[in-house]
């Protein structure tokens, strides 16, 4: 029997994504190196920030589909930042979550979102055509809030910030072994960016909130790069501090 040679979908979507547990996984994106994070329950998946275009947003939907043959229920986005947002668009009927206050940011500035992308080298179109579907979290999280996503899967989401933008959440999943997705209160494939709307001297102890968090033994997952543990967390903090005159611990 002939056959196409072309890899089934699920197979080339798994080459992009690194499991980091049972149902937990994340994929590196092009250009700007962002991670994209997916949770898997019985009922549907929970995804981590959703890519800089409304291109790559689809391609995360079609890919995470294929992975685990469920729907997209949730999302969380972690930040305001273009390449973590503006796919968001790209996922109907998903219930989207963020920091209390990143709402009223999102609807307020899209012209400062649009213009972020483009001196970035998001082609004009593409990001004028994602900031005008852009949709905002109706989900507001102040404190932390527990996500069922079916099957015993509950994903816990935490407003750590302020620190790298004025409204930065983390996603814990428990399970052997923990994970901890850190939006871009940690980057390792750089150093930490700290744009017009970081808070310097808060930064540090968001932080200390997220190390808190996830304790010593978790798997943290930079906004931007490889995987890494507390140690590097830590010592990304006391950097932090160093660089923007806080006290250490």
């Amino acid at each position: 029997m002939e056959t196409s040679g072309e890899e089934p979908q699920e197979q080339r979507a798994g080459a992009r994504w690194e499991q980091l547990a049972p149902g937990v996984v994340r994929r590196r994106m092009p250009g700007w190196d962002a991670t994209v994070g997916a949770i898997a329950g019985e009922a549907g998946v929970l995804v981590v920030d959703t890519g800089s275009t409304l291109r790559e947003g689809a391609e995360i939907r079609e890919e995470v589909t294929a992975l685990f043959a469920l729907p997209v229920t949730h999302i969380a986005l972690t930040h305001s930042h273009f390449d973590h947002v503006l796919g968001t668009a790209a996922f109907p009927g998903a219930q989207v979550y963020g920091a209390v206050g990143l709402a009223e940011l999102l609807r307020h500035s899209p012209g400062e979102l649009r213009e972020d992308a483009t001196r970035h080298g998001v082609p004009a179109g593409e990001a004028a055509e994602a900031v005008a579907a852009l949709v905002a979290p109706r989900h507001p999280v102040s404190g932390e809030l527990t996500v069922d996503l079916g099957g015993g899967r509950r994903v816990l989401l935490a407003n750590v910030g302020p620190g790298h933008s004025p409204h930065d959440l983390a996603v814990l999943v428990p399970g052997t072994p923990e994970v901890v997705f850190c939006g871009d209160l940690v980057e390792e494939s750089g150093e930490p960016q700290a744009g017009r709307d970081a808070l310097p001297h808060a930064w540090p102890a968001a932080l200390d909130r997220l190390l808190a968090l996830g304790g010593e033994e978790a798997v943290y997952v930079p906004g931007h790069g490889a995987v890494v543990d507390a140690r590097f967390v830590r010592e990304q903090r006391n950097a932090l501090a160093l660089r923007f005159g806080v006290s250490p611990l």
